[in-house]
This record gives structure tokens, sequence and C-alpha cells, in this order.
């Protein structure tokens, strides 16, 4: 658990941890316990949306509530050891992020109410019974929508006319299953070749991008994955060192150098997520909070990297974009 000095400096006290002695003089004030598998600092971004959702509420820090953060540092093996350390604490409500953090505190507890704006597999890992009436004690915003990793494909066929593209994928992710028929499906109906590499580790990312641009892939598709969220920067210069044109899920990934994004505002989800913070401070069950889809999808264009890539961005795909970076 990062302890209140230390994420005083990194996020500037907006989330600090407030002492036991503090926390004994108001009962009302609520323990929020923050499970993710990124670091502090990458998920920054995420951690403002959330805290920004709950001001908007009406929500104080430090009277109302009070937030721990509990960052894995993008190795998901160390979930299952930091929802333990969180369940000592005795947290009122659980944020986690993304799904293998779910499936960590869930193993711990199914009566403290555990919310997640990246949820996937619902079904399949029992987290819900159904989209409009979850029935156990996990609720909030879907990751996934139907077709975006074909979305990707074709950005990839617009900007090189790629027939042949690399996808990275995690296949140590409860999702990765899902995430890869959906590439396999994709790819076969706009007749692409699709090379998949398996990235379990940071250090395969350097050889996997090497045996990539071998294999003569025109681009690269990298699925949506903490460990990759967590090593975008890095993924940004690899693919920039292969002159692979890199389409991938998050925005975050584009701010970093990567080319092109088309995916979920995570943002705009974590945000969201604190409406359901509410319901359930107010009483309502997580059981018959319904499972909502994304509010909202964002199309992202670094036209930096594209010029340092020799690519020249149709105008049909820059007229389609939500935002440029230049």
């Amino acid at each position: 658990m990062i302890r209140r000095r230390e994420f005083i400096t990194l996020l500037g006290g907006a989330a600090a941890v407030w002492p036991r002695a503090i926390r004994a003089q108001s009962s009302s004030r609520r323990v929020i316990a923050n499970l993710f598998a990124a670091s502090m600092t990458s998920a920054a971004p995420q951690i403002d949306a959330i805290l920004e959702g709950l001001r908007d509420l009406a929500y104080v820090q430090g009277r109302d509530f009070e937030m721990q953060h509990y960052p894995a540092e993008g190795m998901l093996e160390r979930l299952p050891t930091l929802a333990a350390e969180l369940m000592l604490h005795k947290p009122d409500l659980i944020l986690a992020n993304p799904t293998p953090a779910i499936v960590a505190a869930r193993a711990l507890t199914q009566t403290i109410p555990i919310v997640s704006f990246m949820i996937t597999n619902e079904k399949e890992l029992g987290f819900a019974m159904s989209h409009a009436r979850p029935g156990g004690n996990v609720t909030g915003l879907l990751l996934r929508v139907e077709g975006m990793v074909g979305k990707q494909l074709e950005l990839a066929q617009q900007i090189r006319a790629a027939t042949k593209v690399g996808i990275i994928f995690n296949g140590a992710s409860v999702d990765a299953s899902t995430d890869r028929r959906e590439a396999e499906v994709a790819g076969a109906a706009l007749n692409m070749t699709c090379v998949f590499a398996d990235v379990r580790t940071r250090d395969q990312l350097d050889a996997v991008f090497h045996r990539l641009a071998d294999e003569g892939v025109d681009a690269v598709v990298v699925l949506y994955n903490s460990l990759f969220y967590q090593e975008r920067r890095r993924i940004a210069i690899l693919s920039a060192a292969r002159r692979l044109p890199g389409i991938y899920a998050a925005r975050d990934h584009v701010v970093e150098g990567g080319l092109m994004s088309y995916g979920i505002s995570l943002r705009a989800s974590a945000r969201r997520m604190t409406t359901y913070v509410d319901k359930i401070f107010k009483g309502a069950q997580p059981a018959e909070l319904p499972l909502e889809f994304p509010t909202k999808l964002e199309f992202v264009i670094n036209l930096a990297t594209a010029k340092a890539l020799g690519l020249d961005v149709p105008a049909t795909v820059l007229a389609r974009a939500d935002e440029v970076i230049e």
C-alpha cells in the first residue's frame, strides 16, 4: 500500500491515506480501497478522474471518505497479496481495475462492494448473472465494446494498406482468449494475416518487436492490457525504432508517442464509475446495479509520430479523429 507521505509527493496530497486515529474520529467517513494493476504515476489520469467525479457528487475527501491505494506496478502476480493487505483495513468499498484486480479482491470477499470501470468476461468469471442484474458484489462499467479490435485492424489497413499485422496480447490475462478470438475473426473478415505475439513480461517486449519486424508485418495492434499500459512509452519507442505503426486501445499510448488509438476513454469511464460509488454509499446493493457499457469511445492520432514514420494520414481518417496530437 502506498503510504501517506509517498503519494502526497505524487499527487499533491490528493490521495492521502489518513491515519487510523483520525479515521476513528468520524464514523461517517467511508474507506475506499483502490486496487489496480498499474503504478501510481501511470494510473494518475484515472485516479484524478475518480476524485473529480466524487467531488462533483459533493463528496469531500477527508470528511466523507478516505482513499487508500494499492498499485501492483504492472505486475499482476502482486494483486492477490495487495488484496489481502487491503482487507486488513476493512474498507467499505473496493475499486478494482482491471479484471485481474476484481478476481483478486473477489477471492477474499463476496460481501464488500467491488466497483470497476474495466470489467471483462463477467459471466465466465462469475461476476454477473446478467448485465441488468449482476447478482453479486461486483458492478460498474464494461471495458470491451464489440467490434473494437476490428476497428483497430481497419485503421492499420487504412493508414498503411496493411495486409500483415502483428497482434500483441498477454496470454496470462483472464480475457486473452476472448481478445485473440475477436482479432482472428476481424482479421479474416479484412483478409489480413495476423501474427500473434504473446507478451507476459516487460522483458519480452524487445524480442517481440524484433521478431515482428523480421516477419515483415506492416503494423502492430497492441490489445489492451495493464502491462502494456504500464509500458506504453517503451512500446512507442520500440515501435518507432522498428518503423512499425502502432494502433492501441487507449489514448494514453498516443500521448506517449504511439501512432493511433481507438477505444474507450478510460478517464470518462473512471469518472462515470463514481456514480456507482455514490449509489452504494446511499444504500443501493451492487447486485441490483446494472453493468453499463462505456459511455465514451475516442479515436486519437499523433501526427508527429505519423510524420516520423513517413506516413501520410488520409484526410478521411483525420476527419474521423476525436483528437489530433501535433
